[in-house]
């Protein structure tokens, strides 16, 4: 282990007993046990916990010091309490803890001595907080975006819950006098008192039952985003609530009636005075310190401790897996082998279930509240979403019965095809829009796929050497009777006519072929004869991996295959004879005209956002947990030296295929 801090002992069974926690101290350098502290050893306790003296009576009859773990101020979707959840982070300090501003704590240290003055650090600072905005990310970010709030004009007081530690004794008479303060302070205005998610739950009781008498106010229990609340606010009252903390990055300046960390900076209205604060620091300091600087960030999916834009990365990841499936799927169209795995991957917060027919689909659907869920052009209700494999997909052909890393449940219909809008085209027309912060996501995950040589495949890679002086036109073979291919090819829509075109086009080009897997192995239609083949292909390349293909090429030409968009990430020019995903935005030379719903505007980096961050969603194989594309980019890096992955089942159902003609 490196970077070891020692011995921390500890008596709490959460710090013993729950591994992730544990784990992230371990990860921190901590040699986590119990028994009695020796010299130089330490006594970890859990914050202000109802435990927390047995370590701290320890401690004082063995004058070891104490080291103070709570949870990072991004944890979970939910509580602790509501839904088990491994956390993103522990805030682990050795001085006090930072909800008591009694006493001093590492994170006040920080803020008070550290020069926060590194332009690197605080364009982070600023980068992560409009990615938390974009993603309506917090501490906790169960909410439902579609929830309306308020016409613009009211005010939020923000209730906790009545046994919080961090409200150092005050009770409801406090919570009382806050609200009176914010009717007072404010006479003609809504006043909106912000439920806890824990007490919404029914978890623990909060301070506010009702209105408290106050006829312009009323609990609010919804669970709508603090981003969206916080923005038609004229003003935030709260005691010490990490979503007061959370509003000051909103926008505002919250009145603050207790004495958590992030008041006394000049950032908040303070009716308690902070002896050792009064240095003024800008939004972009205060967050540097407390989200980059002070926490330990932790990645569960590849078990080691991160930077805050992984964490940020990951919860985006868990929460839109809850704000989407909550409402649960009726699936049709999937294939028996991939039901387990759908189970898994959209079935976490409610039940997946299937049917066999559109009929029973639309009536399993009505009965439940559940949305139906189609596989690729699968004939399902009106209405039904569509769900395809994501462009980072295994390691292995999904004709192989490989699990897919990605899946996309499009709402308007298949992103191949452009005769109306999909969910990506709008994802795509939207890049030109997206935070800073998101775009150098994308310029980041963009470099890591190009550095690790991933594709939607990956399967193993085999160059070929070729002489140099000729411009090579590599032109890519797909599946004819492939969806993609039906729905977005125009007049051209066969390999060899792909294959004319692009040799009437560069005469005095190097040609360059390359057939689709499944074509090859003889599983799918589109085969070229080799007569065909004469005076059109200067080289077939049978059996050569993605990125070495393109890697040869100055140019490459394709109907619809999404070897045009990996081409486009490494800057390959693409033409395209049909109408895929990419084409249309003016990053393509397209031989088809645009459709209406497409325009000039998105960058490349755009359109990786949208095709690899944004619209497909990222699950780890065995358990289904969500990850990000960032988690999902390490788990293909791991499996880069490991076998091409397939199964005995295929294996059987390509022999049937090539004996008597059965399709796998």
């Amino acid at each position: 282990m490196t970077n070891s801090k020692g011995r921390l002992c500890v008596y709490n069974g959460g710090l013993l007993m729950a591994r992730p926690a544990r784990r992230i101290l371990e990860l921190a350098g901590w040699d986590v046990t119990t028994g009695v502290p020796g010299d130089g050893d330490h006594v970890g306790i859990w914050g202000r916990s109802p435990t927390a003296w047995r370590g701290e009576a320890i401690a004082d009859w063995s004058d070891a010091s104490v080291v103070s773990v709570e949870d990072a101020f991004l944890r979970s979707v939910l509580p602790g309490r509501v839904r088990n959840e491994v956390p993103l982070g522990l805030s682990i300090d050795c001085t006090g803890v930072h909800f008591d501003g009694s006493e001093p704590s590492d994170l006040e240290t920080l803020l008070r001595t550290n020069p926060l003055d590194d332009t690197q650090l605080l364009n982070r600072a600023r980068a992560a907080i409009e990615q938390l905005k974009h993603w309506h990310l917090g501490k906790y970010s169960g909410f439902d975006l579609s929830l309306p709030v308020p016409d613009p004009g009211y005010v939020v007081v923000i209730d906790q819950t009545a046994d919080d530690a961090a409200l150092q004794g005050a009770g409801r008479d406090g919570f009382a006098e806050m609200l009176m303060a914010a009717a007072d302070e404010h006479p003609a205005s809504e006043i909106l008192i912000k439920a806890h998610p824990e007490s919404i739950a029914g978890k623990r009781p909060g301070h506010f039952e009702s209105n408290n008498g106050i006829e312009r106010a009323r609990l609010l229990t919804d669970p709508v985003s603090p981003w969206t609340l916080f923005e038609g606010a004229v003003a935030v009252y709260t005691h010490s609530s990490t979503l007061g903390f959370e509003a000051i990055f909103a926008g505002h300046k919250p009145r603050v009636f207790g004495q958590p960390f992030y008041a006394g900076w000049g950032r908040t209205q303070d009716e308690a005075t902070f002896a050792r604060r009064g240095r003024a620091l800008t939004r972009a300091q205060l967050f540097a310190a407390a989200m980059i600087l002070y926490p330990t960030w932790y990645d569960p999916a590849s078990d080691r401790l991160c930077e805050i834009e992984d964490v940020i990365a990951a919860l985006a990841a868990r929460t839109r897996a809850w704000r989407e499936d909550r409402a649960g799927y009726v699936g049709i169209g999937m294939r028996r082998w991939k039901r387990p795995f759908f189970k898994r991957a959209f079935g976490s917060v409610t039940p997946m279930v299937f049917a066999n027919s559109p009929a029973a689909a639309a009536r399993k659907a009505a009965k439940s509240g559940r949305r139906v869920v189609a596989w690729g052009t699968s004939e399902a209700p009106d209405g039904a979403f569509r769900v395809e494999d994501g462009f980072l997909r295994s390691r292995g052909l999904g004709a192989d019965l490989v699990v897919p890393l990605s899946l996309s449940i499009d709402r308007q219909g298949n992103y191949f095809d452009p005769a109306k809008p999909t969910d990506l085209d709008d994802l795509i027309a939207a890049s030109t829009d997206l935070p800073p912060g998101e775009m150098q996501r994308a310029e980041r995950l963009v470099a890591r796929i190009l550095s690790a040589g991933l594709t939607k495949y990956n399967m193993d890679e085999v160059s070929v050497p070729l002489e140099g002086g000729q411009r090579n036109v590599l032109v890519i073979g797909q599946v004819e009777d492939d969806a993609s291919v039906l729905r977005g090819s125009g007049d051209i829509s066969t390999n060899l006519e792909l294959l004319r075109a692009a040799r009437a086009a560069n005469p005095d080009a190097r040609v360059l072929w390359k057939p689709h897997p499944d074509v090859e192995a003889g599983l799918r239609k589109g085969a070229i004869a080799a007569a065909d083949l004469e005076g059109l292909a200067d080289l077939e390349l049978a059996n050569i991996g993605a990125i070495a293909a393109i890697d040869l090429a100055d140019e490459l030409w394709t109907i619809t295959s999404t070897m045009g968009f990996e081409a486009l990430i490494r800057d390959t020019p693409v033409t395209c004879l049909g109408m895929p995903f990419y084409a249309g935005w003016g990053l393509t030379n397209d031989q088809m005209p645009a459709p209406a719903h497409r325009a000039h505007g998105p960058t490349v980096v755009g359109l990786v956002h949208a095709a690899v961050i944004g619209y497909p969603r990222y699950f780890e194989p065995e358990t289904g947990d969500p990850m990000s594309p960032e988690q999902a980019v390490d788990y293909l890096v791991r499996l880069k030296d490991a076998p091409v992955q397939t199964s005995r089942l295929s294996y059987l159902q390509r022999l049937m295929k090539r004996t008597v003609g059965l399709r796998p």
